[in-house]
């Protein structure tokens, strides 16, 4: 079928190519070609449903001239409607679609053929892609003539003329009206239609012809507009009457509201209502007239037994729905309320649960376990458990049900629901022991203990692992409260435990022996422990498992409370191994908290200390002065100044006494250096130290002093080194106070100063050895040569390089042998940084977790030691060395951990006692 151009001429319809080679590279380069420019391309647009053939529309355009061409209006009308008919994108809406697919071609190809076929520079793209393809003359766009489009353009760019087809698609530019009878009326705006206006009934008592009302009407102007229409105000509305000009409406008059009764506003009237439904309820099934007074009829009110009775009863009865109800509210009773539902509340709850959970055996193939409480059971029954004073054979029926071998993986719906049952009774028993009351009331229970041996001798299978995991539980919170005895069974069965494959069941035992018995009156050693199980365990103490070492050390600690035990260990285990194995483990987990700050002692007494003046201001040295020297004012005084001074928000000092300080090192050159005058030197205090500055004291004799400064200790040069300070004591009463800034000066200032040496022309001390004075250290405290007859003056000199600061390049290696010497007592006070390595702690602050179960099986070593054979010697007497045979290796660690770790200090502090006794 062949389309029809706009005045029925017939044009052949062009198919879109399905693509090919010439297709794919012409859509390849176009799209580079946009991806250097920056802009979005789509290489498959689409107009409604229907893709367009970027390729065969570029041909097409590019035939007619190009883009401007196609798009001028004048000379090309209804172009751009032509074409989309050939690429059938539709018959409704022409001009709409026809603006659609020149804007694909002006957003995806108009660039692109600017370039190819007109080698030119496109316009930007802020001119270009990123606004509307109405119009035309893309090819003489620039910035400075382009004129954006108004928002009435950009709001409906489609009903615009410029889309290529004729004026009669778009809104007129101009608000143009056309006479009536002109060719251009069909193609313009519509005319208003008239003003509607309010009919008025005509109130006159006679009707007045139309000669009689034009001879009483005066003229008036008129519109020019039709319809009598001037900007949208209606002529007739000079001519509306005066009733409708003062027509105000009605008052809205309020509505009366009655209020509802509800429970919340009304309750009486509810409850008048409830009883009088109770009344007609009870005259239906009884005849009487009102109810009797007390009485509680099914459905009127009584609720019933409480849920915990329900329940207790529910899992008594032994019906399988009825245990389903039981469990289910059971398990979240005892995980939220456990504090409210106890087992001796409920007579007949422990042993309901016990009996569910023993199903566990006839379901997997073995015994039907019942208990019993007949004094006269038979005691060969293999599946009676009794439940007065215990199955004394329980672990060899135990070891039937760990032979029990579970080969099929599938369940069938009755064994789940009754596995899913037993589950939830042992969760139940777990949840609510976990309560100390009902844990020691349940424990008084002979088949509870029973019940948890079976539980841990369960086969090894994925179905019984969670009741396997709950016995393990139930054994690790209830062990307290049975004796660590031989004979007792379930000491056994955790025993057996230790060397299962699961770290699980590892755990549980390790933690349950270490509490066997803690609740009972008197507590019983661990014994009979296998040699190999304690090999294991110390053996585990390297595996980094913080819990696993936790519960070794648990037991460790309860096995080395006997002397008997620890006798055992020194015949298999090389015990002073095992002592450095656990002290390792004392800074577990120790962070740094902080830095204990030391202050060191002053233990340097002045003979004669100096003047306050003295004291206040420091003297700098002479090579100091040299430095200084050379700067020119105010630099030179802002240098003294921080040579000699500090900043310190409550220091002071007074303005003379500055001034004057400052005059001392620099009097001797103000000839050729001059000072800088006294106000200017105190003006520059502040322009050194930005937080001094000069205050007047009032008082009977006014102060003036300088504000937050102080003077330092020892003076620093510019470089920020601080020099050393001679305390050498003159004639036995006051110190040199000379200073110096290495250790070298400082020993040649007191060689040559208070040794008396002078050197030769070699640069050579001259030392008289036939000088029978006699020389001492003078050094403040020093007290090295006190007491010996003669010291020559190169021994005490070479002494005195012991005083002096170490600097030179071997110093650091030399300071792990050296004693440091003492610190200068004029510097600010000395402070060491002692880094502590704080383990865990409770509320408290006492020593908790690994580190403390570490120093107390520490502890029970070095106290049970001396008790063993080891304490002997081979005459018989006690071997008081005992303690450095087994702890002198480790006795470093452990005044190391003693110093830096507060919280394990005391516990600590009697093996550390013991060990200083021993040595």
């Amino acid at each position: 079928m062949l389309a029809t151009g706009p005045y029925g001429q017939p044009i052949e319809t062009i198919t879109p190519l399905e693509g090919g080679p010439e297709y794919d590279a012409f859509i390849q380069k176009v799209q580079h070609f946009y991806a250097q420019r920056g802009t979005p391309f789509d290489p498959q647009p689409k107009i409604g449903n229907r893709p367009v053939d970027l390729l065969r529309l570029y041909k097409r355009v590019v035939g007619l001239g190009g883009y401007d061409v196609v798009s001028d209006t004048k000379s090309n009308k209804l172009a751009w409607r032509t074409i989309g008919q050939e690429f059938n994108l539709g018959t409704t809406n022409l001009p709409a679609l026809a603006f659609n697919l020149k804007t694909v071609y002006y957003r995806f190809l108009a660039a692109f053929e600017i370039v190819d076929i007109h080698k030119k520079v496109p316009p930007p793209r802020e001119i270009f892609e990123d606004v509307s393809a109405k119009g035309a003359n893309v090819l003489g766009r620039t910035l400075e003539n382009y004129v954006k489009p108004t928002p009435r353009d950009a709001k409906n760019p489609e009903a615009g003329g410029e889309d290529g087809d004729d004026d009669d698609a778009g809104t007129p530019s101009k608000m143009d009206i056309d006479e009536p009878g002109s060719s251009r009326g069909g193609r313009n705006l519509r005319h208003a239609p008239p003003q509607r206006v309010l009919f008025q009934n005509d109130m006159s008592t006679t009707r007045q012809t139309r000669n009689q009302a034009m001879m009483g009407a005066s003229p008036t102007p008129t519109s020019s507009y039709p319809y009598g229409v001037s900007n949208g105000i209606s002529a007739y509305a000079s001519n509306q009457p005066q009733t409708l000009a003062n027509y105000e409406p009605k008052q809205q008059i309020p509505l009366t509201l009655r209020p509802v009764n509800t429970p919340a506003n009304n309750p009486e009237a509810f409850k008048a209502l409830e009883l009088a439904r109770r009344d007609r309820i009870l005259a239906k099934y009884t005849g009487a007239s009102s109810m009797p007074k007390g009485m509680m009829l099914p459905g009127t009110g009584f609720t019933g037994p409480s849920i915990y009775i329900r329940t207790l009863f529910s899992l008594q009865s032994g019906v399988l729905e009825e245990q389903e109800y039981a469990l289910h509210h059971l398990v979240k009773i005892s995980h939220e309320r456990g504090d409210k539902y106890r087992f001796d509340g409920f007579s007949g709850l422990a042993e309901a649960l016990i009996e569910k959970v023993l199903d566990v055996s006839p379901l997997i193939g073995g015994p039907s376990f019942q208990v019993t409480y007949d004094y006269h059971h038979s005691t060969t029954d293999l599946e009676q458990i009794d439940g007065l004073n215990g199955t004394p054979d329980i672990l060899s029926k135990a070891r039937v049900i760990s032979t029990i071998k579970l080969q099929d993986q599938l369940e069938t719906p009755a064994f789940s629901r009754r596995l899913c049952l037993i589950a939830e009774g042992a969760l139940v028993i777990r949840n609510m022991i976990m309560l100390n009351e009902n844990a020691d009331f349940i424990s008084k229970y002979p088949a509870m203990r029973d019940l948890i041996v079976l539980l841990l001798h369960l086969p090894h299978h994925s179905l019984l692992d969670e009741i396997r995991y709950y016995g393990l539980d139930l054994a690790e919170q209830l062990s307290k409260y049975f004796a660590a005895d031989v004979s007792e069974p379930l000491y056994e069965a955790l025993l057996s435990l230790i060397d299962d494959t699961d770290r699980a069941a590892v755990l549980a035992s390790l933690r349950s022996l270490s509490r066997m018995g803690t609740q009972l009156p008197h507590l019983t050693p661990l014994q009979s422990i296998p040699v190999t199980t304690i090999l294991r365990v110390c053996d585990w103490l390297l595996v980094e498992d913080y819990e696993l070492r936790t519960a070794c050390l648990d037991l460790l600690y309860r096995y080395t409370a006997a002397m008997e035990n620890v006798e055992e260990l020194l015949k298999h285990i090389d015990v002073e191994v095992l002592i450095g194995r656990i002290v390792r483990l004392l800074l577990s987990g120790a962070k740094v908290t902080g830095n204990k700050v030391v202050e060191e002692p002053k233990t340097v007494t002045r003979l004669a200390p100096p003047s306050a003046d003295e004291a206040r201001i420091p003297k700098i040295p002479a090579e100091l002065t040299e430095q200084l020297i050379v700067y020119d004012e105010p630099q030179r005084s802002s240098e003294w100044l921080r040579s000699c001074f500090e900043e310190d928000p409550s220091g002071e000092i007074t303005q003379i006494a500055l001034w004057q300080a400052y005059q001392i090192p620099f009097a001797p050159f103000a000839a050729t250096r001059p000072l800088l005058p006294a106000k200017d030197f105190i003006t520059n205090v502040s322009s050194t130290f930005a937080r001094a500055s000069a205050q007047v004291m009032n008082g009977v004799t006014p102060r003036f002093v300088i504000r937050g400064i102080r003077a330092r200790a020892v003076p620093v040069d510019p470089q920020g080194r601080v020099y050393s300070h001679c305390l050498w004591h003159v004639d036995g009463e006051a110190e040199c106070g000379e200073f110096a800034a290495e250790g070298k000066s400082m020993w040649e200032h007191i060689v040559n100063a208070h040794l008396g040496l002078a050197k030769d022309e070699t640069g050579q001390y001259i030392l008289d050895l036939t000088d029978s004075a006699v020389h001492n250290c003078c050094w403040a405290g020093c007290t090295r040569f006190d007491g010996v007859a003669a010291a020559s003056a190169f021994t005490v000199g070479m002494h005195v390089k012991t005083h002096m600061s170490d600097v030179s390049s071997t110093s650091t290696e030399r300071a792990k042998y050296n004693i440091t010497p003492d610190q200068d007592p004029l510097t600010k006070a000395p402070h060491k940084a002692w880094t502590m390595q704080n383990t865990m702690t409770d509320e408290r602050s006492d020593a908790i977790g690994l580190p403390l179960t570490s120093a107390l099986v520490l502890r029970n070593l070095a106290r049970m030691l001396s008790k063993t054979s080891a304490g002997l010697r081979d005459d018989g007497e006690v071997n008081e060395n005992v303690l450095w045979e087994y702890f002198g290796s480790v006795k470093d660690q452990l005044f190391y951990v003693m110093a830096h770790n507060q919280p394990l200090r005391e516990w600590l502090a009697p093996l550390g006692q013991r060990l200083t006794g021993d040595y």
